[in-house]
């Protein structure tokens, strides 16, 4: 099968399309032939070798945690998944890139969803469910998300929207009309945004997600009044000392399922900024780390 590889950690030239060998589906795995892979932040960082330390692969390796496709093979105890059947999920830390993949987390493809769409829909939502599952119930309350343009930002407005929160979102202001498209109430975010805030919400902020690791969880704490009430899906360093949730992105299937019933409702259609073919790979790694993404970057297969 045709897959993207790198062989030896480094810059985006150390991807290069080749033949490899097919993977095996596992006890409880599935395996998938791809039609469109997600590309998260996470590919750039492991395949870079930033995070090395915390997240080792074993070199030449597959980018890609997340894709979509229809099922090819199914492992030992597998149930309630037919070959044939288009779903979206996750596989491992790599592996995703490739014209055939293995899931370890899988959900029925909403048919209202493109491939493309279902593609940037895996990580995004499980990472989202995660940091707004540990804040509670949110219907009534007023949140605030931290970066909400992105991937999961995007996914954590759309989906605390469907769960009947206000939401306020922080953003560059050429991403305004977007996340007012997506049902938040858009605010730049730096210095200035206690005030701001008091202006958007004179009832307060009841909680915080941040998904941009940008320094301000101090400040989500003093506008929500309590570390319980703030969580983070991206800054690992300050999360322990300040006290707040730490969600961390799990391949849940039932996180998944829950993404794709919203899906079906219409009210979760994960965002696209661009689509890049398998051969404009190191393309679209550049595209992720530069930051700043709206929505997700995606590559077909």
């Amino acid at each position: 099968m045709r897959a993207v590889r790198y062989h030896q950690y480094g810059g985006v030239e150390t991807l290069v399309v080749e033949e490899v060998a097919e993977p095996l589906p596992g006890a409880g795995e599935i395996r998938v032939r791809v039609a469109v892979a997600g590309v998260n932040a996470v590919d750039w960082k492991v395949r870079s070798g930033a995070v090395r330390d915390v997240l080792p692969v074993e070199l030449p390796a597959i980018p890609g945690r997340d894709a979509v496709g229809v099922v090819d093979a199914t492992g030992a105890g597998v149930r309630g998944v037919r070959v044939g059947e288009r779903v979206f999920g996750l596989g491992g830390v790599t592996g995703a890139t490739a014209e055939l993949a293995v899931f370890s987390a899988w959900a029925p493809a909403p048919g209202a969803w493109s491939d493309e769409e279902a593609a940037g829909a895996g990580l995004a939502s499980v990472t989202a469910l995660g940091g707004l599952n540990a804040l509670g119930p949110l219907r009534g309350r007023t949140l605030l998300v931290e970066g909400a343009a992105g991937g999961v930002g995007s996914a954590a407005v759309e989906i605390a929207v469907a769960r009947g929160a206000t939401v306020i979102g922080t953003a560059g202001e050429r991403n305004h009309g977007f996340l007012s498209g997506l049902g938040a109430v858009p605010t730049t975010y730096g210095p200035g945004l206690a005030q701001r805030l008091a202006a958007l919400a004179p009832g307060g902020v009841n909680l915080a997600l941040d998904t941009a690791a940008s320094g301000s969880l101090a400040d989500l704490i003093a506008i929500t009044g309590d570390p319980a009430r703030v969580a983070t899906v991206a800054d690992y360093a300050n999360a322990h000392r300040l006290g707040v949730h730490l969600a961390n992105a799990e391949n849940d299937p039932a996180l998944l399922a829950e993404a794709g019933e919203l899906g079906r409702q219409g009210r979760y259609t994960p965002p696209i900024e661009r689509t890049y073919p398998l051969e404009r790979i190191a393309d679209a790694h550049a595209h992720a780390a530069r930051g700043h993404t709206r929505g997700k970057l995606v590559v077909r297969v």
